[in-house]
């Protein structure tokens, strides 16, 4: 056993080293008695701004745990905690054969997770690798063509490898811990495991992909890249594999589809096979770039700190006339707004950061909550919407992929201001009136202003707008069961944000390794009755 200490403050200045020294300070005791110290969480406490201080959860060790905290039963922050151990689920499937439809987060945990239980995985990825990945795009953003297999979208590691790598999330489960420490082992930072906000980077996470790949190989998975499920082999109505890439038949005992949110020919398919879909709520909008600088000085009262980093926000509005959700999505501090298009004709952005979040500008979505009484209820009629919304901002950019940009100000009808090439390939100065439906304006334009009420600068000549951002979330969900299992074609397991059962990269994991945990409840079940 060991004690726990919640909501230890240092300022800014100090050391973690002096940690012991203020825990033996609260608690009554010499400093040399407080031992093995180990930081549980770190978190950023800016209220009182600009005198920031660090807040700490640390667990560490003393003699005679019971006469310390009985000197300290009125300290509520004070418990004894027993040290948890995180390990992946135990269970055998030698010899069953589970296909893997997704490299993103979801389907690399259940592949890794699948693969340690002894499973024959194989593990599909319509995308390419990573290293090449990385080249596809960074010539796509320098104007030499897109690339509809290999983009911001498709590819190994799903559309987190371009983004802030954010591995933030509400779900309090004890894989998380699991899934952190798993990424540091494939070389993540391990501020990870402590951080309240951790966050990987664009940049780091393509090394830790790549170590992941190596591990799934050492485990017998087979990997294949440009590989697309193209349809399901049935039997009586059940999945019993995969056709891949129109030609290739690929039987299994399971079948994890974990497409991402841009698989809309996937979703296609499925909807044409029978699989039973449902439309979902989802928001689209905006993304918002202002000055580094600028947000650090609302958020820290200073232009910045050396251990602060870039200074993040989260805001959010319920207008009380049409009943929608406003909010920031996806903030990427420090960071660039990226064109993330994945279809010929159509443009879409995104935010990413890199690990040190030290670019100019930092930005993040705003959006505006759409559900099905907007666009339909058929269940594709989500990705007909946001098909829409694309190729009009391909339009308004010129055509060839420029993205449309407007001055904050001009977009609020209160001035102009400057715009400038805060997008690659190129931006053009459009009217993004004209880009989102009338019935999602006045909630954006109202919600921005309430943000800056909250924010005092945020509306500023200095802030510039781009879009469209409509890649926010799944617009479908693939119903399936408590088990994970597809409710209409039993062996079909929807896994991650693209099946509409995540919202990032740490709940796409763990999604994933539930769903590798019910085929195993699944196929242990079979094989003894």
């Amino acid at each position: 056993m060991t004690l726990q200490l919640r909501d230890i403050s240092l300022p800014i200045e100090r050391d973690e080293a002096e940690l012991p020294r203020a825990v033996a300070r609260e608690l009554g005791l010499k400093p040399a008695a407080v031992r093995s110290l180990e930081v549980v969480r770190r978190s950023v406490d800016a209220r009182r701004r600009p005198r920031i201080q660090f807040v700490y959860t640390v667990r560490f060790e003393v003699d005679n745990e019971d006469a310390v905290l009985h000197r300290n039963r009125r300290n509520r922050r004070l418990a004894r905690v027993e040290k948890p151990r995180f390990e992946f689920p135990q269970s055998r499937l030698d010899g069953r054969r589970v296909l893997v439809a997704g490299m993103g987060p979801a389907g690399l945990f259940a592949a890794l997770t699948l693969a340690r239980c002894g499973a024959d995985v194989m593990l599909l990825e319509r995308g390419r690798p990573v290293e090449r990945r990385v080249r596809d795009v960074e010539r796509f953003w320098s104007g030499g063509g897109f690339d509809p297999v290999s983009n911001v979208q498709f590819g190994e590691g799903g559309a987190g490898t371009f983004s802030d790598g954010k591995l933030t999330t509400r779900i309090n489960h004890p894989h998380i811990r699991l899934i952190l420490e798993t990424l540091v082992s494939f070389g993540a930072p391990r501020e990870i495991l402590t951080d309240a906000k951790p966050h990987i980077g664009s940049d780091r996470l393509r090394a830790v992909l790549i170590r992941f790949r190596r591990a799934l190989e050492r485990l017998g998975v087979v990997i294949r890249f440009e590989s697309c499920l193209t349809d399901l082999l049935l039997q009586a109505g059940r999945v019993i594999g995969g056709v891949i890439n129109e030609r290739e038949e690929w039987t299994c005992d399971a079948l994890v589809l974990a497409p991402g949110h841009s698989a809309r020919d996937t979703y296609a398919m499925l909807e044409k096979r029978g699989v039973a879909l449902e439309g979902k709520a989802f928001a689209v909008g905006l993304r918002v770039a202002h000055p580094v600088e600028l947000i650090n000085r609302i958020q820290y009262g200073m232009a910045g700190h050396p251990r602060l980093g870039a200074a993040d926000y989260r805001l959010a509005w319920n207008d009380p006339a049409s009943g929608r959700g406003v909010y920031s999505f996806c903030m990427c501090p420090g960071g660039e707004i990226v064109n993330a298009a994945s279809e010929t004709g159509g443009v879409v952005v995104n935010g990413m950061s890199r690990y040190r979040r030290n670019a100019p500008l930092s930005n993040s979505a705003l959006v505006v909550s759409v559900s099905p009484d907007d666009f339909g209820t058929h269940p594709l009629d989500g990705v007909r919407f946001q098909r829409r919304l694309e190729r009009r901002a391909f339009v308004l950019g010129g055509g060839d992929y420029r993205v449309p940009v407007q001055n904050l100000l001009a977009f609020l009808g209160r001035g102009t201001g400057p715009v400038g090439a805060i997008c690659r390939p190129g931006v053009r100065e459009a009217d993004l009136a004209e880009l989102l439906p009338a019935g999602l304006l006045a909630p954006l334009r109202e919600g921005i202003v309430r943000f800056d009420g909250k924010m005092k600068g945020f509306v500023t000549a200095e802030a510039v707008l781009a879009g469209v951002e409509s890649r926010t979330s799944a617009p479908l969900r693939i119903v399936r069961d408590r088990a994970g299992e597809s409710v209409s074609h039993p062996g079909l397991f929807p896994a991650g944000e693209g099946a509409g059962y995540a919202g990032g990269i740490m709940s796409a994991a763990l999604d994933g390794m539930r769903v590798a945990e019910g085929i195993m409840s699944k196929l242990q079940t079979v094989e003894t009755t």
